[in-house]
């Protein structure tokens, strides 16, 4: 029973698809602001651990072997020109779980010296879940899951002594199977797998510094626009709902004190470029005031993400918070992230998540350790929580395998 209980929140974690579920998110004076809510939202998991523990600052941090995620325009600076790697998330481990988890599997190759292709694959299970009729009856059990496949196409736009610039697109196939449930006789309310497609766009940028008193020094810069598709729904009768849309810039600073020596920092913003929940009208019992249309009456500023577009989002998420500016400026998460490495050897990993209180309060500590020999790299992951809210990764280790098998061409 513990297993269909936690399996059912994850569930409703993971897809906040119907009406009543955004409106509810809003604090009852209406002032504070809510969290953005989406559809898919396992597509905005960090998915491998050499990232994961650098506080999740993936967008300028070179040499990536599970760049696909976080920005694919990295692939054309890999040290080898065929890579593969496997990465394994738990998922709730910390109350007994065993069976929900994120699997994420990449590969890249350089076709030519200025061109590159990658592909992913990212699974989550949900585990079982029990449903049950009105008085508790068994009816059945379901595995919830959803996946992504992707594939992106890597082109060097400008390469010189000191600067290199490159361009990625991806495409995205996405599949969401919460519930097969279908009503006796059949209607328009019947559970379906969610389906839709995404796109992603992406570039990289690093510049070699003047040397100095260092043996070398790098500066990177990394911007990775992603999942901008069509909305999703889980039903014939319901709403779609936005897919998670996000917007991600990075830079990267790389010190090389000397051969054997390196230290890299690195720092990411992220915003999702999704309608931000508008301020509902509220009658004197702080119930939700409906038009005649029957359809929530909005109250001062604020978009009503049903009739925007996913398009239309893109732009006017930069300045539709119902609490203007301020509230604007908490949608951004702060990542922060270092790594010390030794003759690309051995890896030590530090970061910092940072997320507003009121747009979901996750604020986390990272740490992660790697070796690498020849081809051959494992990476691991810990998170440590230093807020009120529960990750679901929290005191718990991930890893990653990664193999590059080829080398670059001279």
């Amino acid at each position: 029973m513990r297993k269909s209980v936690v399996s059912f929140v994850c569930i409703i974690f993971l897809a906040s698809f119907t009406p009543a579920q955004s409106q509810t998110q809003n604090d009852p004076l209406g002032r504070k602001g809510s969290p953005i809510t989406t559809s898919v939202p396992f597509l905005l998991i960090a998915p491998d651990s050499r990232i994961g523990g650098m506080g999740e600052t993936g967008a300028a941090v070179p040499d990536d072997a599970n760049a696909q995620h976080w920005n694919p325009a990295k692939y054309l600076f890999s040290e080898k020109s065929f890579g593969l790697s496997f990465s394994y998330s738990p998922w709730l481990a910390g109350l007994g779980v065993n069976d929900i988890h994120l699997l994420y599997l990449s590969s890249y190759y350089h076709v030519t010296d200025m061109d590159a292709i990658s592909f992913s694959l990212r699974f989550f299970s949900m585990g079982e879940m029990e449903l049950t009729g009105p008085t508790g009856e068994h009816i059945k059990y379901e595995k919830p899951n959803e996946f992504a496949i992707d594939a992106a196409y890597s082109r060097m736009l400008m390469q010189n002594a000191t600067n290199r610039l490159s361009m990625a697109v991806t495409g995205r196939f996405i599949y969401s199977k919460l519930s097969s449930y279908t009503n006796s006789g059949g209607s328009s309310d019947d559970i379906k797998a969610g389906v839709s497609g995404a796109a992603d766009v992406s570039l990289f940028y690093t510049k070699k510094l003047q040397a100095g008193k260092l043996y070398e020094h790098n500066f990177n810069l990394g911007l990775n626009i992603s999942n901008i598709g069509a909305k999703i729904s889980y039903s014939s009768s319901l709403k779609r709902d936005f897919l998670p849309a996000n917007f991600r810039l990075g830079i990267a600073y790389e010190m090389h004190f000397d051969k054997y020596n390196k230290l890299l920092f690195a720092f990411d913003i992220n915003k999702l470029l999704v309608t931000s929940p508008p301020i509902y009208q509220r009658d004197s019992m702080n119930a939700i005031v409906l038009g005649p249309d029957g359809e929530p009456i909005i109250e001062g500023r604020g978009r009503d993400p049903y009739k925007t577009t996913a398009a239309a989002a893109v732009f006017t998420s930069w300045g539709d918070a119902p609490n203007g500016f301020a509230e604007e400026m908490k949608e951004f998460i702060l990542n922060v992230g270092m790594e010390y490495a030794y003759n690309n050897l051995l890896f030590v990993r530090a970061g910092f998540f940072h997320e507003a209180q009121n747009k979901g309060n996750r604020r986390y500590m990272t740490f992660g350790a790697g070796i690498k020999y020849s081809i051959f790299a494992i990476d691991a992951a810990y998170i440590l929580p230093v807020s009120s809210r529960n990750n679901p990764l929290e005191h718990t280790l991930r890893f990653s395998i990664s193999f590059e098998l080829i080398p670059k061409k001279k």
